[in-house]
């Protein structure tokens, strides 16, 4: 017993005592030779002074005295200058941003968070708006001033995602995110067509919200907002619309909204 103790306070202690001398070929040979794991060798490398023959003899006789790939790796980084200083302490990781937002919210827009937790931007898609009742097939509940129909090409959304959807959106400057609409999209065989109002939610003065969705935000950093799609909203197709995304009322225009279909 009093054999083993010894030997295993060795096994701990020589590190140490090696490290105060400078190293060579020979010597972890030796080392290799004792029996000590390649582990705890390439730690000794790394702590101590070497002077080390890395020519391709040097290296036939480091294999043939027994040293594993491992530690000949260890030997060329550290005769190359490359191996990490004793007790040196990781790279610090970056932070998220310089600015508060979130690590991948750079530019204004609409973001969603994908399984990994990571930000994700979401490319709009285009959107053709036409006033009063031009889309018929949206038209069934009456038009109202103020009524303002929009037409995006595809069945569906180019980005399918499930549950639990979390968006967050970089509002540009001097805008507030109650300014956005949430918009349930009807689906045709071609296309998705919602019925929104022109000026945006807060200049709401009667009718045209048969499509328009309520929802919370929560601020993340400054002009970033979250936005949270519960599973009571239900599966479909949806659309976050940006303030001033139409031109004029009273001709056709085109603009953008950001669009996802939420699936099982």
């Amino acid at each position: 017993m009093r054999r083993i103790a010894i030997l295993a306070m060795w096994l701990v202690c020589a590190p140490l005592l090696i490290a105060q001398q400078a190293l060579d070929n020979d010597a972890v040979i030796k080392l290799v030779k004792s029996g000590l794991s390649d582990d705890l060798i390439i730690t000794t490398i790394n702590a101590s002074q070497g002077h080390y023959d890395t020519s391709a003899n040097g290296l036939i006789a480091l294999k043939s005295g027994g040293a594993s790939d491992k530690i000949i790796s260890a030997i060329l980084l550290k005769a190359s200058g490359s191996a990490p200083a004793p007790g040196a302490s990781a790279p610090a990781a970056p932070a998220a941003t310089t600015s508060g937002r979130p690590a991948g919210i750079d530019d204004v827009g609409v973001y969603y968070k994908d399984k990994s937790g990571a930000w994700i931007a979401l490319n709009p898609e285009i959107v053709n708006f036409k006033t009063g009742g031009v889309i018929k097939s949206i038209a069934s509940v009456g038009i109202v001033k103020g009524d303002i129909n929009g037409h995006i090409q595809g069945a569906h959304a180019r980005l399918s995602i499930t549950f639990p959807v979390v968006l967050a959106v970089y509002v540009p400057e001097g805008t507030q995110i109650t300014e956005y609409q949430l918009l349930h999209l009807h689906p045709n065989s071609d296309s998705r067509e919602f019925r929104s109002v022109t000026g945006g939610v807060m200049h709401v003065s009667g009718g045209a919200v048969r499509d328009l969705i309520e929802f919370q935000s929560e601020k993340l950093a400054p002009r970033v907002f979250q936005v949270t799609l519960q599973s009571s909203l239900g599966h479909g197709e949806y659309g976050l619309l940006p303030p001033g995304a139409y031109g004029s009322a009273n001709m056709g225009s085109a603009g953008k909204i950001f669009a996802l279909s939420i699936v099982e």
